[in-house]
């Protein structure tokens, strides 16, 4: 979820409702100490963005102490372990998804976490190299052991892509073996996929990722129709939910940290139309947010009746 969960998503989807719990963007240990809230994208936060969940990248047990150390400054809610990330930048530096090739290393990294913080510890992970359960058994087993606290559960294999269908049954079985809360995630862009996911997989609850972009108001609607919320939550078109979210870029980023992410989140939002692809291709040629923000503009008066809410809300 690089360049989509920042701050300027997260106030959307709080403003939008629904939601319990807010995760940044992956952070690298090795940097933390010396990013700058005030001008680090990764750390830029406004104070509704609460509870707040920062998630960080590990590959040395040395990073730990000064890393956590300044997530308490930062004034991190709770803290999750990038367990499961399989992009080949990321396996390099010997963090994410690579660290289910070195357990014992892996172990003395979370022990050393736990060691580090009393805040809620976390650990996102996917289910590992193989279909078989036995080392995700001892994977998930040693992390409750020391001292993990909730697991959220990837719920594809170590390669597969996102196009593959999401193995739920898969999080059942981590159910079974372990007693902190689990969390499941993949596959999930609908009411219907919560349902179905939540009766195969049993889960304590859902992580939301992609569609979390695409369609920032599935957060309420779960809520409300899985979990019974009852709170508010504003009937906004999406004209006026894509306004938003420009507003917030605008009001939370230096101008040249507004473009990139821009464009990152109309490549999902896009998707909400039948011709997204022109809304998506035209926001990604632009080369100022002037532009993009008036191709966006002409792109909604063709194709959605609320094209004037884009209008006034931006």
């Amino acid at each position: 979820m690089a360049g989509l969960t920042h701050s300027a998503l997260r106030r959307l989807v709080v403003e939008l409702g629904g939601v319990g719990l807010l995760t940044t963007e992956m952070l690298s240990a090795a940097r933390l100490p010396s990013e700058s809230a005030q001008i680090s994208p990764y750390l830029i936060r406004t104070p509704i963005e609460t509870p707040l969940c920062y998630q960080v990248l590990l590959g040395r047990v040395e990073e730990v102490a000064p890393a956590f150390a300044a997530l308490h400054r930062l004034g991190a809610d709770a803290i999750d372990l990038n367990l499961g990330c399989p992009a080949p930048n990321v396996r390099r530096i010997g963090g994410g998804g690579s660290l289910r090739e070195r357990p014992e290393f892996t172990r003395q990294l979370v022990a050393e976490a736990r060691r580090c913080t009393t805040l809620p510890l976390s650990a996102k992970i996917r289910l590992g190299p193989a279909a078989d359960g036995d080392e995700l058994k001892e994977f998930c087993r040693m992390l409750e052991g020391e001292g993990v606290e909730l697991i959220t559960v990837h719920a594809r294999l170590s390669g597969e892509k996102f196009c593959r269908k999401p193995r739920w049954e898969r999080i059942a079985q981590v159910k079974e073996w372990v007693k902190v809360p689990v969390i499941a995630n993949g596959g999930i862009g609908s009411v219907a996929d919560a349902r179905q996911c939540l009766a195969v997989s049993g889960a304590d609850g859902l992580m939301i990722g992609r569609a979390a972009a695409q369609q920032p108001w599935l957060f309420a609607e779960i809520a409300r129709q899985v979990y019974g919320w009852a709170g508010d939550s504003p009937s906004w078109s999406r004209p006026a939910v894509y306004a938003r979210f420009v507003a917030h870029l605008t009001e939370n980023f230096p101008p040249e940290r507004r473009l990139g992410r821009l464009k990152e989140f109309t490549h999902y939002f896009a998707r909400n139309y039948p011709f997204g692809l022109r809304l998506a291709s035209a926001v990604q040629s632009s080369d100022t947010m002037a532009i993009a923000m008036e191709r966006a503009a002409a792109f909604f008066v063709r194709n959605d009746p609320a094209a004037g809410d884009y209008c006034s809300a931006s």
